[in-house]
């Protein structure tokens, strides 16, 4: 295995949720194996990612309720070609070799589920994107 492989591999968190057997597809398998455990990963980054994204926007979201804020992430990730795009490169960065040759036999499925796991990610993170307040003085 040579070192940039063993690298990736030896960083990537367990996820123990994720079950692997006989009867799933080769694009679940990638799922549980791959994406999964690299998504964990990124998860700090992808937060900050998006509160640059929010900044970025005129942080409009921090007026939106919940609802429309979940709405937000999900347009985000499905209708921003340029984040979209910047998202799955923080994956695919991390991807060995091999991986990315079974990655790109099936890309545009494998992105769905990707990008997926991000959005839920992003949600489960909601509470983090908060305007920050400034203490003052007093």
């Amino acid at each position: 295995m040579n070192t940039r492989q063993f690298n990736l591999k030896s960083i990537r968190p367990e996820v123990a949720s994720t079950t692997i057997n006989d009867n799933m597809s080769s694009d679940e398998r990638f799922q549980n194996l791959v994406l999964r455990p690299i998504i964990r990963l990124q998860s700090g980054l992808f937060v900050e990612v998006f509160k640059n994204y929010i900044n970025k926007h005129k942080g409009v979201f921090y007026n939106f309720t919940l609802d429309k804020r979940i709405n937000y992430i999900e347009n985000a990730i499905q209708k921003d070609v340029k984040f979209r795009n910047s998202l799955k490169g923080m994956v695919i960065g991390l991807f060995t070799v091999e991986e990315y040759l079974i990655y790109i036999e099936n890309s545009s499925a494998l992105n769905k589920r990707m990008m997926n796991i991000v959005k839920e990610q992003l949600i489960n993170n909601i509470q983090l994107f908060e305007k920050q307040k400034l203490l003052t003085a007093v």
